[in-house]
């Protein structure tokens, strides 16, 4: 949607994780892991534990140059023998399922200022073939909606969940989350939005997450 800005792809991966192991697997993932692939296999740019919403969940942020150097890093990371025998062994047993989303930006990636943010991932399913219809009206309405507060970004899925787009948000507290969602509510400019966004939308998720301590993101 934003011409000027690099051809970025973003990998959201959610793995739902045995009860009690949630926070074994984003230490791993802080420790061993991090030390094995750093950035050099893809660009880590958040890891969250769900909080409110599907709960034993991690998620972890991915960017790319593009679809084919994502797919030859990661078919060069399954070949790293430390991620294959010191990681992986690790985090198998605590894994119920995983999914991933690949993800086109709609608006520039900006990272919040400071730390000590709860972060909130809202992902909407779409009528089919409306998602960028979507897309388009809430690119336009930003303007106003920033006003209140900023996403840190907004995708439209390309793989994963057919018709979907995301955003997400970052917050000192849940507290200020929704003294800021009552604030836009009221503004009629968004009440528009609201009425002609919504019937182009079948279904909506939250997530309320906390980032791990190793999650660029914080």
């Amino acid at each position: 949607m934003n011409g000027s800005e690099p051809a970025m792809i973003y990998e959201l991966r959610t793995y739902t994780c045995q009860p009690g192991t949630q926070a074994i697997v984003a230490r791993n993932s802080g420790t061993v892991a991090k030390d094995i692939r750093g950035d050099s296999y893809g660009k880590l740019e958040g890891y969250w534990l769900t909080e409110i919403g599907t709960l034993n969940q991690v998620m972890h942020l991915w960017s790319y140059e593009s679809f084919d150097e994502r797919a030859r890093l990661r078919a060069e990371l399954s070949r790293n023998e430390r991620w294959v025998d010191e990681y992986l062994p690790l985090i198998r047993p605590h894994l119920v399922r995983q999914h991933v989303r690949l993800m086109l930006p709609l608006l520039p990636y900006k990272k919040p200022a400071g730390d000590g943010h709860v972060y909130e991932y809202r992902a909407y399913r779409a009528k089919a073939t409306r998602a960028r219809e979507w897309a388009k009206l809430f690119v336009d309405i930003m303007p106003v909606r920033e006003q209140y507060s900023s996403p840190v970004c907004a995708w439209i899925t390309d793989a994963g969940e057919p018709n979907e787009v995301s955003h997400l948000w970052a917050y000192r507290s849940l507290d200020e989350r929704l003294a800021i969602r009552a604030k836009v509510m009221q503004d009629p400019r968004w009440q528009g939005f609201l009425k002609e966004a919504g019937p182009l939308l079948e279904e909506m998720t939250s997530t309320i997450a906390l980032p791990a301590a190793h999650s660029p993101l914080q």
